[in-house]
């Protein structure tokens, strides 16, 4: 019998300041036209979520113990490279993903027409099936600050088995 283990990710950012100049970036994919997230690293709220349950499902903790925001090595940094190191992780410890659940809530932008680019990203990054990633995406129907559209937040779900 495979043993497996599940873990759960979330994460949350508000938008950037217009000024900023940040780009959007989803799922490793940069949105155009787009206004981006604050964020010590490039703020991908969705490959954060990722990292996050795996990590969770390894029982290594979260992202921030890994990579904190107080390291000036991690300012800017793409969050594919965040992701590509937890797979390490998670290869090293003798786990591969199962299977990859995932949800984007915001208000704005539209999510649809981007879907199988992060998907494709995401898998790339952990060396896996697409078919084994799914990205949905939803809106908060006005509802609260992300409704607002103050920003972004991210769930997933990581199934892992032992190789």
């Amino acid at each position: 019998m495979m043993k497996l283990r599940i873990g759960l990710g979330h994460d949350m950012h508000a938008f950037a300041p217009e000024a900023s100049g940040r780009p959007l970036l989803l799922g490793g994919v940069t949105i155009p036209g787009c206004r981006g997230l604050a964020g010590h690293s490039d703020a991908d709220v969705l490959l954060h979520s990722v990292c996050d349950a795996i990590l969770g499902a390894l029982g290594l903790g979260d992202l921030g113990k890994h990579f904190p925001d107080s390291d000036p090595a991690w300012k800017g940094v793409s969050s594919l490279v965040l992701l590509e190191k937890v797979s390490d992780m998670m290869r090293t410890s003798g786990w591969q993903l199962v299977n990859l659940d995932a949800i984007v809530i915001a208000q704005q932008p539209r999510l649809a027409p981007h879907m199988e680019a992060m998907r494709q990203a995401i898998a790339s990054a952990l060396q896996s099936d697409p078919g084994a990633v799914n990205i949905k995406g939803k809106s908060p129907e006005g509802l609260g600050s992300l409704g607002r559209s103050e920003g972004i937040a991210a769930e997933s779900v990581a199934l892992l088995g032992a190789r």
